[in-house]
């Protein structure tokens, strides 16, 4: 039986797109469908206390080259992006009208793309309606529906009720009720989805 992983995310985080290509891996090779959850980082760390890593000189000049590892050892490309940090309040609330448009997934990979992979200033809604006319997603419409009390309101109860959860930043990660946080630590999910019988069989991968 397929089972559900659930990501809390936020554009903003590069950890969070290592994750998120990651889990995508993940869900290519085990019996699970993956959920990505928009959040607010800056109201998950305000509820909680916590705060950026790159906030500590050191060790953010050690993270750079530590990511570009996992790049490398997931396969993905990545750039650092020049703009951050970035205010990603509007790039969350546009995750939401995504998903009421029917354009999440094809939202959450250009975004990812335009953030670490090819970045831009995606803090610049300009270059955010370029980047997501480019892909083929109709920029006017989420840019209108990110502007609803609906979609303001969804994006908030989603932010709270990862806190609820014990979510303190991104990515965090849920698997059976069971909090992995951080990309370095999907490895466990692995694991756990290997003893439960979840690894589908390499003719059925895609």
């Amino acid at each position: 039986m397929t089972k559900r992983v659930e990501l809390y995310f936020d554009f903003g985080s590069p950890t969070t797109y290592l994750a998120y290509h990651r889990l995508l891996w993940i869900e290519q090779n085990y019996d699970i469908k993956l959920h990505p959850i928009p959040v607010l980082l800056g109201g998950i760390f305000k509820a909680t206390g916590n705060h950026s890593p790159v906030t500590i000189p050191l060790k953010a000049a050690w993270m750079n080259g530590d990511l570009q590892r996992y790049a490398n050892l997931y396969g993905v490309p990545m750039e650092f992006n020049p703009h951050f940090p970035i205010n990603t309040l509007y790039l969350m609330r546009g995750a939401i009208a995504a998903q009421h448009l029917g354009v999440f997934d094809n939202y959450l990979n250009t975004v990812f793309h335009a953030m670490w992979a090819e970045p831009v200033d995606m803090g610049d809604l300009k270059v955010v309606e370029e980047v997501l006319t480019r892909a083929g997603i109709n920029a006017g419409e989420i840019l209108e529906m990110m502007q609803t009390t609906e979609v303001k309101e969804q994006l908030k109860a989603n932010t709270e009720l990862a806190v609820a959860r014990g979510v303190f930043g991104c990515p965090a990660t849920y698997y059976e009720e069971e909090l992995y946080f951080g990309q370095d630590r999907l490895f466990f999910v692995e694991q756990q989805l290997e003893t439960d019988g979840l690894k589908r069989p390499a003719q059925l991968r895609a």
